[in-house]
């Protein structure tokens, strides 16, 4: 079965030396088509505002669980991350392998003043920026998904496999955004 590596949640708030690099567990995801994938991928900027939705403003910035992120910081990284992959899948969409280089969640969340963020605007964005590459993506032929880039760590990966990774990095998100809402209620 094919498999896809996603990053840990419940980051700490401080950077971790020994913390394990960003994709390395792996989920076993089920053979699907490429129309299945596409339609995961669009569906997950209105799955995760139906579950922020579960939350009251003035919990989204809280730490129900010491010393991890809070739901606005997470909404916050997968705002950033949802960039980060968009641009690596339009490069290797127009690009001959290109190299796509790490990204470490910790300095990005240390340096992109997620305190200073709205959370709607986040989730706007990660809305526009899926609605925008579902509409690429679409249009794009399928042989095109074999294309590759070469990542600084995993090495060449195909425009299929980082669509795989971004499509399940919203799911693999919820159920801790639904377990920190979960404490709040208990702590109201």
């Amino acid at each position: 079965m094919p498999s896809t590596e996603v990053h840990a949640d419940n980051l700490p708030l401080t950077s971790k030396p020994n913390r394990t690099p960003a994709f390395t567990f792996r989920k076993e995801i089920p053979p699907m088509t490429l129309d299945q994938l596409l339609q995961q991928y669009e569906q997950g900027a209105q799955q995760l505002r139906a579950v922020v939705s579960k939350a009251r403003r003035e919990q989204l910035t809280l730490h129900p669980v010491p010393g991890k992120w809070s739901i606005h910081e997470v909404v916050c990284h997968i705002a950033d991350f949802e960039t980060v992959c968009a641009d690596r899948l339009k490069r290797v969409l127009v690009e001959d392998n290109p190299t796509m280089f790490d990204a470490d969640p910790d300095v990005f969340a240390a340096g992109l003043h997620y305190e200073h963020r709205n959370v709607e605007e986040e989730l706007d964005l990660i809305t526009v920026v899926r609605k925008q590459m579902a509409r690429i993506l679409r249009q794009t032929d399928a042989e095109d998904f074999q294309r590759t880039g070469v990542h600084s760590k995993a090495g060449p990966l195909t425009l299929e496999t980082l669509l795989e990774r971004i499509t399940r990095h919203i799911p693999h998100h919820l159920p801790f955004i639904e377990q920190k809402i979960a404490a709040l209620q208990l702590v109201r």
